[in-house]
């Protein structure tokens, strides 16, 4: 059985594209009152905002990638391709529960904080031994998952302090949504022999 198949290569590269182009064009349409340093994404998917059918298709098509690449991506231990999984759930139940147009939501800020949550710790779930493809290694996914929850802190600190959410949010969810992709291809190349030691060298 392979380590993945071909075509989450397609549905892991889809990821980042749909969900910044989604966060783009929604942006250009709600125009010079939405300011992308200080307001979260989910501004763009409130109630009456006027790109929200775009963001809102951005999410669902993120939350399918998410579910199909778990699905694909045997190379991977269970428990990761669960939470990646998870994740992708929690971007489609995302979707579906905008925000209001002003103040917040408890049930949309839950299921994001969950969501984000199981994409910053899937690539330490999907650990594999020392001969795995080198992006589910122990160190790298540690890395990754490092990364990630160092990025949602700094996501809560720039909100509390009502300062460059916007920003730190995109920085964690771009990261988030391209790590399936790289995974992928360290997993496909891993297949064809790119990633072993040359001949005659361990470790």
């Amino acid at each position: 059985m392979p380590l993945v198949t071909r075509w989450a290569l397609l549905s892991s590269g889809c990821a980042p594209v749909l969900l910044i182009g989604g966060w783009t064009t929604a942006a250009s349409l709600e125009g010079p009152a939405y300011d992308p340093v200080t307001q979260t994404i989910s501004v763009l998917a409130a109630y009456g905002a006027a790109g929200s059918w775009v963001m809102t298709v951005a999410l669902l098509a993120l939350g399918a990638c998410h579910l199909l690449t778990a699905w694909g991506l045997r190379a991977a231990a269970t428990a990761g391709r669960v939470a990646l999984a998870g994740g992708g759930v929690a971007a489609l139940v995302v979707a579906l529960l905008p925000v209001p147009s002003s103040g917040g939501s408890l049930r949309h800020g839950s299921v994001a904080a969950v969501g984000f949550a199981l994409l910053a710790l899937w690539p330490l779930l999907a650990t594999g031994g020392g001969a795995a493809p080198w992006a589910l290694r122990p160190a790298v996914s540690a890395a990754a998952t490092a990364l990630m929850l160092v990025g949602a802190v700094w996501f809560l600190v720039e909100t509390h302090r009502q300062g460059a959410a916007g920003v730190a949010e995109r920085v964690v969810t771009t990261l988030q949504s391209l790590w399936p992709f790289v995974v992928v291809t360290s997993c496909l190349r891993h297949a064809a022999g790119g990633d072993e030691p040359p001949a005659g060298r361990t470790g």
